[in-house]
């Protein structure tokens, strides 16, 4: 091939994997697989080192290179402002005050040419490393740290291993700097911690060390992303308002954080906000407030600054999700599966509005990770993310404290304690009497049998005194059995006996869920109750064909397989079969469905909490319409019904253009009712 022939044939790779590049990491809408993917920029690879050349928005720029010698200073085109903060309501008001006097006094001045009534726009505040990037005739030629808001710290070889972060965008026709915040992604983070020698204590930490390290391959491998969020400055291009300056960051590729909404009243501000807190645990990155600003950049120019902050925009600081506190103890917790996972007490802390007393700390290989095994007594980070319990992140000093005894003993029952993996087992199965009780109060619970006016405490009173050892028994049990209890009495026997009765009749998804089936939950016993439509079929199944099935993978297979093939536990579905247990699929719902409803053969997905019904029953709703309900959004997806505090999906529906549904009295008419 001839030369320019080859630099022809290379450009044609490096527009074609950009922009598959584009809709896999910023669109979240792949069209090619991984493999074809590898194939092209392994063709681009070759052609690079066959011919010595490498474009400039070449992919392969993003691997990192040599270690740099130190980061070379940039003085920003146009200063960094830092943000005036807002610490609660009250102070947001004030702000929005401020704001309007000086535009109703900017008015007075210039009647012939006033300035609108403001509008507001509300964005999340990243808690990452700020960037300021500069393109020149359409090339990224440099990226800088904020610094002191004039000068900053040049780390173009750190950003461009950002894939998100584009290396050529279509405006060139001059020099524009634009600002965003480099983060690392929670998910990207529990992943790199699983294989670092070194864990990193929180996300936050780990994107401003990559940032900052003088060796791009190491911020390479941290896999950071990047949102975009303000041009700076600009040469050639001018924007009237907020609205068409996000159009033209879109426009040039930039990845734009799908949240960003508008508002004409600081009130509608304020209940925003609100609900964005309820969000903020949903996030896949780290968020430490909103950021309010006016939308008129006419208005933000008269406004102007003060010395440190725009007058027209402001941060709302959320409650901290992340604090030190001092690991006091930590206790090992017996589950129904046999796992022992260890529990941490922490110094009572307040965090995120809570006091926090316990912490999460996942297995004895999380604890070797995160440096913990000599850390009672110390001072350890941690977080809490919605109302989920805290995580204990790491040590927040190099102090050495007390051990951490792993235990090699059950606490439940005394046998000896297996390691599988990173995970501790009790291997008495039928004689340890904590995995008793949980089993059997597992498998009568809400999601499962459903079995009414059962408890723990019931579990524990007929392990004790009628020798209840597995779900089979209770429906063994007898009015007479029952009735002799202490605490029981003739009203609590019939009813128990009458909710066993009930039971019987659940369909195969919830009875699947209720036996327990390692590494399996309510989701994937649907989708294998969906797909087999009988239990003797699953049970037959081998572990080649469970593979095939939706979000089912080798691990999961063979946990699925093992369990059906376990002699005790055929034995105990034989007999609760036997006792009148139907364990029947359902029929499907498309099949009986009116083909005319708007609904039929919709993608539907359900986000944030309805009041008129649970989410599960409008789900059950949906199916029987003939919807299929999916948990993620995407452009196939038909209409996003969203009740109070939806988060991300909703954000991720008006970002693709979704339908919404947020009237709930709609949704009761298009159910049919209640």
């Amino acid at each position: 091939m001839a030369q320019t022939g080859i630099l022809e044939r290379m450009q044609e790779l490096v527009n074609e994997l950009n922009r598959h590049s584009h809709r896999y990491y910023t669109e979240d809408n792949p069209t090619i697989s991984d493999k074809e993917y590898d194939v092209l920029y392994d063709e681009l690879t070759r052609l690079e080192l066959e011919n010595g050349t490498v474009l400039p928005d070449s992919p392969t720029r993003r691997v990192g290179g040599d270690i740099l010698k130190g980061f070379v200073p940039h003085r920003h085109l146009s200063r960094l402002w830092s943000l005036d903060k807002a610490q609660n309501i009250d102070d947001l008001s004030a702000w929005a005050a401020r704001a309007n006097r000086l535009i109703a006094d900017f008015n007075s001045k210039n009647p012939d040419q006033p300035l609108p009534a403001p509008e507001y726009v509300v964005e999340l505040k990243f808690d990452g490393l700020s960037l300021n990037l500069t393109y020149s005739d359409g090339q990224l030629v440099q990226s800088a740290t904020r610094g002191n808001g004039e000068v900053g710290e040049g780390i173009l070889a750190q950003v461009r291993t950002i894939r998100t972060v584009p290396l050529t965008i279509g405006f060139d026709e001059g020099t524009i700097e634009v600002q965003g915040e480099g983060f690392m992604r929670l998910s990207v983070l529990e992943e790199y911690n699983k294989t670092a020698s070194e864990p990193l204590k929180n996300a936050r930490n780990g994107a401003a060390g990559a940032l900052r390290n003088l060796d791009p391959r190491i911020t390479a491998s941290r896999r950071l992303d990047a949102f975009v969020y303000n041009v700076g400055y600009s040469e050639g291009v001018a924007f009237s308002n907020h609205q068409e300056m996000m159009a033209f960051l879109r426009e040039n590729r930039f990845p734009v954080n799908p949240y960003i909404t508008y508002f004409s009243t600081i009130e509608e501000v304020i209940t925003e906000l609100e609900n964005v807190v309820e969000r903020r645990g949903q996030l896949d990155y780290l968020i430490d407030g909103a950021v309010v600003k006016l939308t008129d950049l006419r208005t933000r120019e008269a406004l102007g600054y003060t010395d440190k902050f725009p007058r027209w925009a402001v941060a709302f600081k959320f409650e901290a999700e992340e604090t030190t506190t001092v690991l006091e103890s930590v206790s090992w917790e017996l589950g129904r599966t046999g796992k022992v996972t260890p529990l941490a007490r922490v110094e009572a802390v307040e965090l995120a509005g809570v006091t926090v007393q316990n912490c999460t700390l996942n297995n004895v290989g999380d604890i070797e990770r995160k440096n913990l095994s000599h850390a009672l007594g110390t001072r350890v980070f941690i977080r809490r993310s919605n109302d989920v319990i805290p995580e204990i992140l790491g040590k927040a000093d190099d102090e050495e404290g007390g051990t951490i005894e792993v235990p090699t003993e059950c606490p439940g029952c005394g046998s000896p304690l297996e390691m599988r993996g990173a995970h501790l087992f009790c291997n008495n199965r039928l004689g340890c009497k904590p995995q008793i009780i949980g089993r059997i109060t597992h498998f009568a619970s809400r999601d499962c049998m459903d079995i009414e006016t059962f408890s723990g405490k019931t579990a524990e009173q007929l392990f004790e005194e009628l020798n209840v050892r597995e779900p089979a028994d209770l429906y063994s049990l007898s009015f007479d059995d029952l009735v002799k209890l202490q605490r029981f009495g003739e009203k609590k026997a019939t009813n128990l006996i009458a909710a066993l009765e009930k039971s019987k009749s659940r369909e195969l998804a919830p009875f699947l869920n209720a036996l327990g089936i390692p590494n399996t939950g309510k989701a994937t016993t649907k989708m294998l109750a969906d797909h087999f439509g009988d239990i003797d079929r699953l049970m037959a199944a081998e572990a080649e064909e469970l593979v095939g099935l939706p979000d089912v993978g080798g691990i999961v297979a063979e946990s699925i397989y093992g369990f059906f093939h376990d002699p005790l536990v055929q034995d105990s579905i034989a007999r609760m079969r036997a006792l009148g247990v139907k364990a029947e699929a359902a029929k499907p719902a498309a099949a009986l469905a009116d083909a005319s409803h708007p609904l039929f053969g919709k993608t539907v997905v359900l986000t944030g909490t309805l009041s008129v019904m649970t989410r599960d029953e409008a789900a059950q709703k949906l199916e029987a319409l003939g919807a299929k309900v999916s948990g993620s959004v995407s452009k196939k997806t038909d209409l996003v019904i969203a009740g109070e505090s939806a988060g991300s999906k909703l954000a991720k529906a008006r970002e693709l253009g979704v339908p919404v549904l947020e009237d709930e009295e709609e949704l009761v008419r298009l159910l049919g009712g209640l």
